[in-house]
């Protein structure tokens, strides 16, 4: 039986503080007092009879009960959403939104294929599509902020509470301008590398760490002209009117290579393949438009690997 001590202020609480890592920040959002943040903490704490935030330097952690009841916590504030969205959009005579977090390397020729094949289904629903780093999108869709991400499978330690459908494999490239001194094939690649502005994804993106080893790998221990970014529109635009070297996974600039506007270093970049595909909250429940969705990306997904689509 539920205990009848644990509100809905509880669980939306402390959802929130453990999002933003921040009691001040919740407090913020929830347009409350930081103090009452801090009781309502204390509350729930008091019910479950153990901690599940503690301090870690100037801010918060969640603790492991904590990280075990976030789950639940989460799942509780999503489903109850659903269920208002449903009778708010039943009353209105639609659909709720399908809200999809993806990461570069599908948004830019995965997705909108995925949803030129959604849109012929005439399912009525609406798509809501946001792009950000992994990290912040799987903490989106642990709190029930998204229903689904599409991009790189996550380390393990990221992925409780979640389950993953492989799709297809992706490697990193070294991308350039069409021109740039490098593909002359007159100069050693590595040993030259410095000497270039290198854009690298940031630290708390999926595909850093298989950068970094790659980089370690070849004698590279550190680049001193580096950006790190995850912005795409920046990415193109920077490399196509200077000799920059952008570190990606190849499905964000196959475009432009296809088109010749940019080039691929000839390196060989396979250790750095890895399995792109779905996660999901393994306790999720799949709406009819959702699973008509996910259908539609697999079958732009096929066709990109299998097609060049």
């Amino acid at each position: 039986m539920i205990d009848a001590r644990i509100k809905f202020r509880h669980l939306q609480t402390f959802v929130e503080v453990a999002r933003q890592k921040s009691v001040v920040k919740a407090a913020e959002l929830l347009n409350v007092t930081q103090p009452a943040v801090t009781k309502t903490i204390r509350e729930l704490e008091n019910v479950l009879g153990v901690a599940v935030i503690e301090r870690e330097g100037r801010g918060i952690k969640v603790t492991r009960y904590g990280e075990v009841f976030l789950r639940h916590a989460g799942a509780a504030l999503t489903a109850l959403r659903q269920g208002l969205d449903s009778v708010s959009h039943e009353r209105a005579g639609d659909l709720p939104p399908i809200r999809v977090g993806a990461l570069p390397t599908v948004s830019t020729r995965v997705m909108p294929h995925a949803m030129t094949l959604f849109l012929k289904e005439n399912t009525g629903a609406r798509i809501k599509i946001v792009t950000g780093e992994n990290a912040v999108l799987l903490e989106q869709l642990r709190v029930g902020d998204l229903d689904l991400v599409v991009g790189r499978l996550a380390a393990p330690d990221k992925m409780t509470g979640f389950s993953f459908e492989h799709l297809f494999s992706e490697q990193v490239v070294f991308a350039v301008r069409a021109g740039h001194p490098l593909l002359s094939g007159r100069e050693s690649i590595f040993a030259h590398l410095g000497d270039y502005p290198v854009l690298m994804p940031t630290r708390a993106s999926i595909i850093r760490p298989f950068v970094e080893r790659f980089l370690i790998a070849n004698g590279i221990a550190g680049l001193p002209n580096q950006i790190e970014t995850v912005s795409d529109a920046f990415g193109r635009a920077f490399v196509r009117q200077s000799d920059a070297i952008w570190i990606i996974s190849n499905g964000v600039v196959a475009a432009e290579v296809e088109d010749g506007a940019l080039a691929i270093l000839p390196i060989d970049t396979s250790e750095t393949r890895g399995p792109v595909g779905f996660t999901m909250r393994t306790d999720a429940i799949q709406s009819l438009p959702l699973s008509i969705l996910m259908q539609t990306i697999r079958e732009a997904a096929e066709a990109v690997v299998t097609k060049g689509y």
